[in-house]
């Protein structure tokens, strides 16, 4: 796994140019700087530029670089104070720990709100945030069933705390709380396929995060909605969703979220040029932002994520060589040495990506070997997973449908349809 952190506006000017790294490196050799320079670009250069591994070229190519796109290295990602380190990608606590050291907080906090004489007692409203924090971060890898019923349970006991003695500073703060412990529900849910349960929490999240203004908050009830269109084919509603969010989100992580998903949705319509221009917008945000301490939160948007939707993106727009130079790089990100995985459900995607590339190459072993890897995944979301696997199930048997290995996975996607539909997920096991 990777320390670097990717430079995605580099990418995302490079993407909108419809250029390989092989032909961008030929053009700043052919800048007038890289001329007189006599630069030797290449695509391996382009890579290590892209993936963050140098983070201020050496003058004369950032000379060329603003020859070739009329941009200042600062606009195309670059700093010369951009600090390294695996902490945009590694979480720096495991997951499943964080459910643990979720509960022992929650547990200290309601001793010492006993103690005090008001309902919320000193410090409670902190350990309430962190609490929630953590069970965000426990997303990514803890089954979903799990989470579900924890937060379930964490609701239960907050709710109480609203029909206590607040003041008024106190009631929008737990309200908040609330409305993000209520939209990391209904995330759950829709893992689950419990569609109606998740679309009543999001619009409980909404709501509260309306009640307060709370414009990042609102931003991802929004985007919970273009997420449960994408799945369900509703692609222009997608589109309509994300925008709404945007309206409200800020600067924000929402927001960047939201401009991936527009270009999700537009990705799906076919439309190449205002995808582009999404992705781009995405990560023009995402530099905006500072880097996150814990990427593994599930309502923060790291850069590694930006590089996940750009494959599927371009996975849909049928380029099937920029959708694998990003899905295989969105695995190489995620996979720790050990092979296992700090983003499973990004990995699975991306393998499924990588499957339908595939099976468009005429490679069929290569295609169900990449999809059977999704299925193979423990931490998945059911929702997205018959979704994305419907999408290669059906190049599979448009072009090897009497083929044994195209059954094969016909038969696994079937009885994860099943399961999802059964609200069964063990039937994957």
């Amino acid at each position: 796994m990777p320390d670097y952190i990717p430079n995605v506006r580099l990418r995302a000017w490079r993407n909108e140019k419809d250029l390989s790294r092989a032909q961008m490196a030929e053009q700043i050799n052919a800048t007038p700087i890289g001329v007189a320079e006599r630069l030797t670009c290449d695509e391996e250069r382009i890579r290590r530029w892209e993936a963050g591994e140098v983070r201020w070229p050496r003058t004369p190519y950032r000379l060329a670089l603003t020859q070739l796109t009329g941009l200042e290295p600062e606009a195309l990602g670059f700093s010369p104070n951009r600090q390294p380190g695996g902490r945009l990608i590694e979480a720096r606590v495991v997951p499943a720990d964080a459910l643990r050291a979720e509960a022992e907080l929650y547990g200290t906090m309601e001793l010492a709100q006993q103690l005090q004489a008001s309902d919320v007692g000193i410090g409670t409203l902190e350990a309430l945030n962190e609490a929630v924090e953590l069970l965000c971060r426990a997303y990514p890898v803890v089954p979903a069933a799990t989470l579900r019923d924890r937060v379930h349970k964490r609701l239960a006991q907050i709710n109480r705390l609203l029909a206590g003695r607040l003041t008024l500073n106190q009631h929008r703060e737990v309200l908040v709380i609330t409305g993000w412990l209520t939209a990391l529900l209904g995330c759950v849910h829709y893992d689950l396929g419990e569609r109606e349960e998740a679309e009543t929490a999001r619009q409980a999240a909404f709501d509260m995060g309306r009640q307060v203004g709370h414009g990042e908050l609102m931003g991802w009830a929004h985007e919970m909605s273009a997420w449960f269109a994408l799945v369900e084919g509703r692609y222009e509603d997608v589109v309509t969703s994300a925008r709404m969010g945007q309206a409200v989100a800020g600067t924000s992580s929402a927001m960047v979220q939201l401009t991936l998903q527009e270009a999700r949705g537009l990705a799906r319509i076919g439309d190449r040029r205002e995808a582009d221009r999404a992705l781009t917008r995405g990560a023009e945000v995402l530099s905006s932002l500072p880097m996150p301490d814990h990427p593994d939160h599930h309502f923060v948007f790291d850069h590694a994520k930006w590089v996940f939707y750009a494959a599927t993106c371009y996975t849909w727009l049928a380029d099937d060589d920029r959708a694998e130079e990003h899905a295989r790089e969105t695995v190489q990100m995620h996979t720790r040495p050990d092979g296992t995985s700090n983003a499973p459900m990004r990995v699975a995607d991306a393998h499924i990506d990588l499957g339908i590339i595939h099976a468009r190459r005429g490679d069929l072993d290569a295609a169900v070997d990449e999809g059977i890897a999704a299925f193979d995944i423990d931490r998945r979301s059911l929702t997205d997973l018959v979704n994305r696997a419907g999408d290669l199930d059906r190049v599979l048997q448009q072009r090897y449908r009497r083929e044994a290995l195209a059954e094969e996975f016909h038969e696994r996607f079937v009885t994860a349809r099943k399961a999802l539909i059964s609200r069964r997920p063990e039937l994957l096991d």
